[in-house]
């Protein structure tokens, strides 16, 4: 375990976290849940047996239509007012720290239950920008990371940007002097890290680079784009009085594709609009669909199902035309996805993600012909839309995929015994 006190190297992740430690050398990551090395970051909190649960079991708790209020993307809220702002959960105001720290202890007791170790202090993963365009959200963000490990029970904590725990992770596919770009994008950030490798465990960090766009971003253009239609957005609404008709606001649309923001539309008011705009559309069965959903809380329902569709869309050995299938809104109801229209919903954030990667080079007064290894790490960075925008802009890189789930919380495994030492 090294010099230091007893270190849990966590990689709090937008969709998914894990946690480990180094022993002889290795990376160990610690099972969270079921034998499974990670754990959706996912909370339930069930209003019915006055109980939070949390992962695989709050997912199960969402589909099996258990009264309560189901949360993923937490860690997209970071560095905004929503982590401050209270509210009553189970009869006790809390806020979104609380609600965080809930987790990251949860974590920790798995963790220490697991090793039979108590873990006072942790080294945790952290974007290289949280908010890439706003200085002053970027920098709350790591204060109410820090104060949600506070609130963990950590007595403290430090911090590695997560392609910097990638790229020690994947030293075993490296050579000494390969100068290589790490390419890690995540649910809610797409991270850069350029390093050149000096030796088994030296890496040395040219420059990192990162952007507020990821995984949950995809699932949002696909939901905005495709699901939307069907439950209303672009329809049009006939006015109170006259003929004219105007097209329905997309605010309702727009939250109800976004992961985090689910969880606030299930008001009365939010309600009350949409029965509004099903009372004077000109086609009321397809609100008639949007007034279900809210009145059903089947928005984190549908948000799994479009990531279901993305995932089918990207798998080349596809045998049936992807579908996004909204079964549980309507009998039958679907959604076409072919893999052509992912890639052209997809490619101006794929060029994004593609122009960020260079940024990282040329910052560091590098050409893109001189990276000759590039490392995918992330789920979303499994996207064959995403990949084929990276080959373009490093046409002479070797690619590696590496532990694509599980890199970063390998790097912080290795890291966590030195990182108090």
């Amino acid at each position: 375990m090294g010099n230091g006190p007893a270190t849990l190297g966590i990689d709090f992740g937008t969709s998914n976290s894990a946690a480990g430690m180094r022993i002889d050398g290795s990376p160990r990551l610690i099972p969270m849940e079921g034998g499974e090395t990670t754990l959706p970051t996912a909370v339930f909190f069930d209003f019915d047996a006055q109980q939070v649960v949390y992962g695989r079991a709050a997912q199960s708790a969402l589909i099996g239509g258990d009264e309560g209020r189901y949360m993923r993307a937490l860690k997209s809220l970071l560095g905004t007012p929503l982590m401050r702002e209270s509210r009553v959960l189970l009869g006790k105001r809390t806020d979104f720290i609380g609600i965080v720290g809930r987790f990251l202890a949860e974590v920790k007791r798995r963790a220490e239950k697991e090793t039979g170790q108590s873990f006072t202090h942790a080294l945790s993963g952290r974007p290289v920008r949280f908010h890439s365009a706003d200085a002053d959200r970027n920098a709350q963000a790591l204060v109410d990371l820090r104060d949600c490990y506070a609130a963990a029970g950590f007595e403290d904590v430090r911090f590695m940007p997560e392609p910097e725990a990638a790229a020690l992770a994947n030293r075993a596919v490296l050579e000494p002097g390969d100068l290589g770009l790490i390419v890690d994008i995540g649910g809610g950030t797409s991270d850069f890290t350029l390093f050149r490798q000096e030796g088994e465990d030296a890496i040395q960090i040219l420059q990192s680079h990162g952007i507020r766009l990821g995984g949950t971003d995809f699932d949002k253009e696909l939901s905005f784009g495709q699901v939307m239609p069907h439950l209303g957005l672009g329809h049009q609404i006939k006015h109170a009085f006259g003929d004219k008709t105007h097209e329905a606001p997309v605010s309702i649309f727009a939250d109800l594709a976004t992961w985090q923001k689910i969880p606030f539309l299930y008001t009365r008011e939010t309600r009350k609009a949409a029965a509004d705009l099903a009372r004077y559309a000109v086609d009321p069965d397809v609100f008639a669909r949007l007034v279900q959903v809210l009145e059903d809380e089947l928005g984190h329902d549908i948000a799994f199902a479009v990531e279901a569709g993305k995932i089918a869309a990207n798998d080349p050995a596809a045998t049936a035309p992807p579908r996004i299938k909204l079964g549980i809104v309507e009998k039958g109801l679907e959604a076409e996805l072919p893999a052509a229209l992912l890639a052209a919903s997809l490619a101006d954030m794929a060029a994004q993600i593609a122009e960020a990667g260079l940024r990282t080079v040329t910052d560091a007064e590098y050409a893109a012909e001189d990276v000759n290894r590039v490392i995918f790490v992330g789920g979303s960075s499994l996207l064959s839309v995403v990949q084929d925008a990276m080959r373009r802009a490093f046409p002479a890189a070797e690619v590696h995929h590496g532990a694509a789930l599980t890199a970063i919380a390998d790097g912080l495994a290795l890291a966590s015994s030195r990182a108090f030492a």
